[in-house]
């Protein structure tokens, strides 16, 4: 759900005075942040666990936040771009390959409207039909084989495909007819 910047300024005003109220900051930006993540790291369990350090880090420094003329979310973007490349820096020496490269990940700059569009399309794979959802979770997040999506699902691998494919036109057809849309508002 997004906000106008002025009623994202009350929320954070009420973060700032209440912590109980940062929640709704949290569920408000919670899925951009973690399309975010995801897209830089590739690998769920690393986005959770970073994706979690953003929101902890976030609510211990919502009283520095100040207003700049950009969403509340790019600040949020900035701290997951930095938590990111913290995470790079210490896990590069063990796996580069795996991981991503450290170096081009730290220089990136925080690309907002595809954090955007990447949140937009998680959101469209939760309202997906329960099968598809899960054959499009289980082949691209968890990244396993037709095979083993069949034998979990106890549906056969032709059966799988045809779910895949089906989640797939679902998923270009909604992004498709809603068209290029802004999570979040500006007055500038």
């Amino acid at each position: 759900m997004a906000f106008e910047e002025k009623d994202e300024r009350l929320l954070v005003e009420a973060a700032r005075r209440d912590p109980s109220r940062f929640a709704e900051l949290y569920e408000s930006h919670f899925e951009r942040v973690y399309a975010y993540v995801m897209h830089r790291v590739e690998n769920r369990q690393e986005a959770e666990d970073i994706t979690s350090q953003v929101f902890h880090q976030a609510l211990e420094k919502i009283g520095s936040f100040e207003w700049r003329g950009v969403p509340f979310a790019a600040w949020l973007l900035r701290i997951a771009s930095n938590a990111t490349a913290d995470r790079f820096r210490k896990m590069g020496r063990q796996n580069t390959r795996e991981q991503g490269n450290p170096e081009k990940e730290a220089s990136e700059e925080v690309d907002f409207e595809r954090a955007n569009e990447r949140a937009r399309l998680f959101r469209l794979v939760k309202d997906l039909p329960t099968e598809q959802r899960l054959v499009i979770e289980m082949r691209f997040a968890e990244e396993r084989s037709i095979k083993e999506i069949a034998e979990t699902i106890g549906r056969t691998e032709g059966a799988v495909k045809q779910l895949q494919f089906r989640a797939i036109r679902n998923l270009r057809t909604r992004m498709e007819s809603a068209g290029p849309k802004k999570l979040v508002k500006s007055n500038g």
